[in-house]
């Protein structure tokens, strides 16, 4: 048994996700970008409400700090030219307010998953800047029900049933691995 979890411990979801991200900090980011505004435009259109709440503040720049990716995201929700980038580095001066945590946990929060107050007094999400900005963003967000992974799949088209059948396949894989350790 104690091997067992020692190759399941090896061979853990995040571990394999951190392996397959490290090409991530050698590739251009450019090709990232027209995702990336995409997934804005999908997400204006399928939340209006979060981005019209989000108008109030005029044209904050939030700084997106995944920590377990080698780039930022940078984004303008709001004002006239709403924009999420990805880039290396961003003149933190310039910003509302910067959110650092792991990825998956700022997905989690996105989607609503998580608690954003439990995670920031546990210090496992750090916030900077303007905490009046971040929690209009908060409440904002908590006023719709986002799915990330479905409002991105609306962008593929055709591909979204194919990739949705394989993250349904994934995520039973996992689940049956968890289980059985």
């Amino acid at each position: 048994m104690a091997a067992r979890s020692k190759s399941a411990e090896k061979l853990s979801p995040l571990k394999v996700a951190t392996f397959l991200m490290r090409p991530l900090s050698l590739m251009p980011l450019a090709p990232l970008q027209p995702l990336l505004a995409a997934a804005l435009a999908v997400m204006r259109r399928q939340h209006p409400a979060v981005f019209e709440r989000l108008d109030e503040l005029g044209e904050p720049l939030f700084v997106i700090d995944p920590i377990d990716l080698p780039f930022i995201f940078a984004m303008r929700p709001a004002g006239l030219r709403p924009s999420l980038l990805a880039q290396r580095e961003i003149d933190t001066d310039q910003a509302t307010a910067i959110i650092r945590g792991p990825l998956p946990m700022l997905i989690d929060l996105l989607e609503g998953r998580l608690d954003g107050d439990a995670l920031f007094f546990s210090r496992e999400l750090s916030v900077e800047g303007d905490t009046e900005a971040v929690l209009v963003l908060r409440n904002a967000v908590d006023s719709d029900e986002i799915n990330l992974f479905e409002d991105v799949l609306a962008i593929l088209g055709p591909l979204a049933g194919p990739l949705r059948f394989a993250a349904e396949a994934r995520n039973a894989v996992v689940t049956g691995w968890n289980a059985a350790r």
